[in-house]
């Protein structure tokens, strides 16, 4: 068992909060109010239970439940005595998660009771052989008459007084197992380190402006990384966290109204799923009250983003780009900052008006995300001459690797360098701009073509609400671009009508004017999709909704009725 407390440890926010924060409410979970020092006690209680059952340093826990403060208060509590958290998405199928276990050999799994909807209802705890015990994350009394079932009220013993944080971590530091979200294959589990963890959270506490006085509703999920990261950030400061079960726009604007949120992270899906709430009420009203606003998860339109400033009037909004690998945010760039906009200092307006011209400016060439976070180290893998190429990245934010795979930084060939798989460009600012993934990239005439380039320029559209791009097979091309897109109300679908009518109500939208449209906006002529297929359903998205190219590629085929041997 290893004690370095000149290491980093998540676990270093205990101390301030049991001091500085001491009385100050930390985490609100329905009725449910802890202060400073109560948290402090209930991590120190469940870790000291752990000890007591028999959890050993480099022991793994699994952790798949919503979120509230029970999930914090177990994440801290098992790296506390040096074991490791293996965060599983209870979103998965229980196939899903039977590999993911299968992978990581957990001795304890840890579930909660209240939504029996998703895997946990299915799961026999001998599918997994690796596994002694089975916790629900539930305190109630119900579980008491069943000698079988153990609980977080069961395990939690008095931790002495006066309370020691003597913490305790793995020999390689590793913290938490996060997964990637598996949109080219099943989900690796990413080992994050202590010291990843810490630096992520410093990063975000000075390019956000997190503090003590912080309300924070957790809008993501804690078992992936962005909403881990956050939340790690905000127990640093102090702040307080509001925790609901899972998002939906009506409990976090009732949420935020209720208890006066000043802080929460955001996708796009959030933001719109909120903005279009608020919309269809009679009387909507601006929400001064939050203050800062992160999204991560991809780009939030022109339009998302006018909304936002509208009704998060007061609120200083981020983007961000990262990845599981990277601990979360690997580069930042503000888009609003109302304090900018009033300020009498020109040089800080102008700064604001280019990071937004420069976000606007999203064509062939990438969609600006930013600067790099200043532990961040980037660079351009590029072939020939081009500018444009892999996106590399290192520094302490890296993952120590993926679990029973080589560690990635003792693989001295790559310098420490980290492929992240994304295509894109550093300009002469050191924004990086974001063009595309490598898996996804079509080959069409012997021309390389990343989807995210074309689904920018056609989302300029009014009339398109949301694109996907693939590559579906060519004789002669090898591959064509083939775009899937869905359309904004009040829009009609003229199929490859180039004369497509028009009536009062409604516009009408087709193959032809959209090829038109991206001739209009620059977009390289091998670059315009070939064909447009208006898709009436959901596209296929991971369960942190990123898009699954592969699984559309299938449909699609199908609806056209390719055979899928002619790959």
């Amino acid at each position: 068992m290893a004690k370095c407390y000149s290491q980093a440890h998540i676990c270093q926010c205990l101390s301030r909060l049991a001091t500085f924060r001491r009385n100050s409410p930390i985490t609100i979970y329905g009725n449910r109010v802890n202060s400073g020092q109560q948290f402090v006690d209930e991590v120190l209680d469940l870790s000291g239970g752990l000890l007591q059952f028999g959890l050993k340093s480099g022991d793994l826990v699994a952790i798949s439940a919503l979120n509230s403060d029970l999930y914090l208060e177990w994440l801290l509590a098992i790296t506390f005595v040096g074991a490791i958290a293996a965060t599983l998405n209870y979103r998965w199928s229980l196939e899903e998660a039977l590999f993911a276990m299968e992978d990581v050999k957990p001795i304890m799994l840890v579930t909660d009771n209240e939504y029996n909807t998703n895997w946990h209802s299915d799961f026999q705890a001998h599918s997994v052989p690796s596994l002694r015990w089975h916790v629900v994350m539930d305190t109630h009394d119900r579980y008491r008459s069943t000698g079988n079932i153990l609980t977080t009220s069961m395990l939690k013993l008095p931790s002495p007084s006066p309370q020691s944080f003597n913490y305790s971590s793995t020999s390689n530091g590793t913290a938490i197992v996060c997964f990637t979200s598996g949109t080219t294959g099943r989900p690796k589990g990413v080992m994050l380190s202590h010291s990843a963890l810490v630096v992520q959270s410093l990063a975000k506490i000075a390019t956000i402006g997190y503090r003590e006085d912080d309300v924070y509703l957790h809008t993501a999920p804690l078992g992936h990384v962005g909403g881990l990261s956050s939340a790690l950030a905000m127990l640093m400061v102090g702040g307080c966290h509001i925790l609901v079960p899972k998002f939906e726009a009506k409990s976090a604007l009732q949420a935020i109204e209720k208890y006066q949120v000043t802080s929460f992270i955001t996708v796009p899906t959030i933001m719109s799923d909120m903005i279009s709430l608020i919309r269809t009420k009679d009387a909507w009203k601006e929400l001064p009250m939050v203050k800062k606003i992160l999204n991560g998860g991809g780009s939030l339109s022109a339009k998302l983003i006018k909304d936002a400033t509208n009704i998060f009037s007061e609120a200083r909004l981020f983007t961000a780009y990262g990845m599981t690998e990277a601990c979360s945010s690997i580069t930042f760039m503000t888009l609003n900052d109302p304090k900018m906009r009033t300020t009498t200092n020109e040089a800080l307006d102008q700064t604001t008006n280019r990071n937004l011209s420069l976000f606007y400016q999203q064509e062939e060439r990438g969609v600006c995300v930013g600067k790099p976070a200043p532990h961040v180290e980037l660079k351009i893998s590029t072939e020939n001459s081009t500018d444009v190429g892999q996106i590399l990245t290192r520094g302490p934010h890296l993952m120590i690797g993926y679990w029973d795979q080589v560690p990635v930084k003792t693989n001295s060939g790559h310098e420490g360098w980290h492929e992240t798989g994304d295509i894109g460009r550093l300009d002469d600012h050191g924004n990086l701009w974001l063009i595309g993934r490598m898996k996804g990239r079509i080959k069409s005439g012997g021309e390389n073509i990343y989807p995210e380039e074309v689904e920018t320029v056609i989302l300029k559209h009014p009339g398109i609400s949301a694109i996907a791009v693939i590559g579906l097979p060519d004789i002669r091309l090898t591959e064509m671009v083939v775009a899937c897109i869905q359309l904004n109300h009040n829009w009609t679908w003229a199929g490859s009508s180039s004369n497509p009518t028009t009536t009062k109500k409604e516009q009408c939208i087709s193959s032809e004017t959209l090829k038109q449209f991206c001739r209009t906006n620059n977009l390289t002529g091998f670059k315009v999709p070939k064909i447009f297929i208006r898709w009436n359903k959901k596209f296929p998205l991971t369960t942190s909704g990123k898009l699954r190219r592969d699984q559309l590629k299938g449909e699609v085929m199908l609806h056209m009725k390719l055979s899928p041997s002619s790959l």
